[in-house]
């Protein structure tokens, strides 16, 4: 595997966690998050819930996992950890977008072609919600 798409060690991916990445394009940035389903599968979808795109599921410390579904803490919407569906809150029938991962020799790495490199972590130490709204 090309260690350039090398996201993290596939032990640190949980199903009761997430791990925040970025995936790169060049120099476009879309950030991303890992978890494990009750299968043993890991899967990735965009650490942005799809009600307001400048919210992050995962701040850099694990999105909040509950009962096989990622919570957004802002809103409250849920998704399915195996589809990226949301079943509930403001966003209810939209779906994550994806990105096609792989776990080879320990590692999980990024095998989506839209994207050229991979690094754990944020694409940026800041929020970016600007906290300005109040509504759902």
């Amino acid at each position: 595997m090309d260690e350039d798409r090398r996201i993290v060690a596939a032990e640190k991916v949980t199903a009761q966690e997430t791990v925040v990445f970025t995936a790169k394009d060049g120099f476009e940035k879309t950030e991303g998050l890992l978890t494990r389903l009750d299968d043993d599968t890991v899967v990735a979808f965009t650490n942005y819930c799809p009600h307001w795109r400048d919210v992050r599921l995962d701040k850099g410390s694990s999105a909040l996992v509950r009962n096989g579904e990622i919570v957004c803490q802002k809103h409250g919407a849920t998704f399915e950890k195996s589809s990226g569906q949301c079943d509930f809150g403001p966003c209810e029938g939209a779906v994550l977008d994806t990105f096609e991962v792989t776990v080879d020799d320990g590692a999980v790495y990024l095998t989506d072609d839209e994207f050229d490199a991979a690094e754990p972590g944020l694409s940026e130490e800041r929020d970016l919600s600007s906290g300005g709204r109040i509504d759902f």
